[in-house]
């Protein structure tokens, strides 16, 4: 298992092999993180998120809310959701990690975390509804949290902590072979909101 440390290199694939995950570190001040945190944590529309697992509705502590640029439907887990318009920070953020990714977005799934006790599983974005090999960026406001990866086949694993304020791009084939997790821990208190920016085709 590797575990990464700051200082990174944006430039540096932190995945050993099928797929590319780079690391932008902190790419906003602390000001701007703040701001944001607090905007996100007060304006966003959240609601608790819904899976069906073994056809029951299985209902979670931690929150989600779906915008884009136009009302797109996204399914995962077997619930559709509809997209809100972008919000003028929304709007903001997005406009930062496309210089910062080079990279393009047309929607943004977020996750409100109250605590280090709320997580997410082992997953891929692979829903049918994203573009093939899309780029997805992952920012992160509030609270540090360790984020890892898992080979589908390999088993092998990489592990990083994402700051405050931070960008990670996972793009390639990185969904088609990764696994990717935010592991529950007792350690961490206070909340995380965190954006994922991604391109849904029509």
């Amino acid at each position: 298992m590797m575990l990464f440390d700051q200082p990174f290199d944006a430039g540096k694939n932190l995945l050993p092999f099928d797929g590319t995950v780079n690391y932008h570190g902190r790419i906003f001040s602390d000001n701007e993180s703040s701001l944001f945190y607090h905007k996100l944590f007060d304006e966003i529309e959240w609601e608790h998120d819904k899976a069906i697992i073994f056809g029951k509705e299985i209902i979670t502590k931690r929150k989600v809310a779906w915008y884009g640029e136009k009302p797109f439907s996204y399914t995962y887990s077997k619930v559709t959701k509809y997209a809100k318009l972008w919000t003028p920070a929304l709007q903001e953020i997005k406009q930062e990690v496309e210089k910062r990714s080079g990279e393009t977005y047309n929607s943004c799934l977020l996750n409100l975390y109250h605590s280090g006790e709320e997580g997410m599983a082992w997953h891929s974005d692979g829903e049918k509804d994203l573009k093939k090999n899309g780029a997805i960026a992952s920012v992160s406001f509030g609270a540090e949290r360790k984020f890892a990866f898992k080979h589908k086949d390999s088993k092998e694993k990489v592990e990083i902590w994402l700051e405050d304020g931070s960008l990670l791009v996972m793009k390639g084939t990185t969904q088609l072979h990764w696994l990717h997790r935010l592991p529950p821990t007792k350690k961490v208190l206070t909340p995380r909101v965190n954006l994922t920016f991604r391109t849904i085709e029509d």
